[in-house]
């Protein structure tokens, strides 16, 4: 932890949004440090409610998040919203990040948005983005809600951050529903018909439950996915779909599935960053070993071949690993 700043952990466990931005900014942009605070904040997560909110461009996704954080402020809770956007080819960062999405809650202090970039993953929540939620946890934030871009089989990637995955579906949007099947099915708590009121929209309802009624389920006291129909820009159906939200809150604490899915995100988490951490250690060892266009002249002119590289890469780490290995046996 000698790296974490800790006047800047105790500001933001006191509640000061500065802070709290200044922790987000370390972790998108991987500054220095920026485990170590994550680190640190640990040990003060694990109370917010996280909600996904995840569908196709066009769904209404930003208005419906700008009226659930509404809906949650109105009764008094608290809540941070991160919005996975583009990224940027140029910068990495997130195109849509300076537009206005909150108009419902302008000025309330009490709500924290944040836009950030997939990062190259389109679709997909990056590693920053899990950290960026434990902060908004630490710092105490009662609802945090993930908004993805909507680019369709990486959307599962939200499954591993979120507690409840609501799926938006456009009204009218047969290739919408259909695309469903490759995998965003399997994740939904939630299935939400926004924009309600165009024409399609008792179809889509339909098509969905027909669906729902095939995907197979786990058990008698498995969750049965609901379908909500939403008009967001007039919040119409937004109060049902908050009571939703809390029927599931409510399921995952009495069967103790939350519980289950923190321990299959936890595991997850830490095999994805021994893959980074390893993959970061076996490039370091590559250029330490006069980099991979000498390997590949190697390979090419079938002096070795790549099984026998990778084997000549990995035997300092195995070297290390075995000898560890002796010393547990001794």
């Amino acid at each position: 932890m000698a790296d974490a700043d800790p006047e800047l952990i105790d500001d933001l466990l006191a509640g000061k949004h500065r802070a709290l931005a200044r922790v987000i900014t370390k972790i998108e942009n991987r500054s220095e440090g920026y485990r170590d605070l994550v680190s640190a904040l640990y040990a003060h997560t694990g109370t917010a409610d996280v909600i996904g909110i995840t569908g196709s461009p066009g769904a209404g996704k930003s208005t419906l998040v700008d009226k659930l954080a509404k809906r949650y402020r109105d009764r008094g809770e608290t809540v941070g919203v991160i919005a996975v956007d583009p990224s940027s080819p140029f910068s990495g960062g997130a195109v849509l990040g300076d537009r206005i999405r909150m108009a419902s809650n302008v000025g309330d202090m009490d709500v924290f948005f944040r836009s950030m970039s997939a990062r190259g993953s389109l679709g997909g929540l990056s590693t920053a983005t899990g950290d960026a939620v434990r902060a908004l946890d630490a710092f105490g934030k009662d609802k945090v809600i993930i908004e993805t871009v909507g680019a369709g089989q990486n959307e599962i990637d939200i499954v591993r951050t979120a507690d409840t995955v609501a799926v938006l579906v456009p009204p009218s949007s047969g290739d919408d529903v259909q695309m469903l099947k490759a995998g965003i099915l399997e994740i939904g708590d939630v299935f939400v018909v926004n924009k309600a009121d165009l024409a399609g929209s008792d179809k889509t309802v339909q098509e969905l439950r027909g669906m729902l009624e095939m995907r197979e389920s786990e058990g008698p006291d498995d969750w049965e996915p609901e379908i909500v129909e939403t008009v967001a820009k007039t919040d119409e159906g937004v109060a049902g779909l908050v009571e939703t939200f809390d029927d599931h809150a409510a399921w995952l604490d009495e069967t103790g599935e939350r519980e289950a899915r923190e321990r299959r995100r936890t595991a997850e988490e830490i095999r994805r960053l021994l893959r980074n951490d390893l993959s970061r250690l076996a490039e370091r060892e590559l250029e330490r070993k006069g980099g991979i266009e000498e390997f590949v002249d190697s390979v090419v002119a079938r002096e070795t071949d790549p099984y026998s590289v990778v084997d000549d890469l990995l035997d300092p780490f195995e070297a290390v690993t075995d000898e560890s290995d002796g010393r547990h046996n001794d």
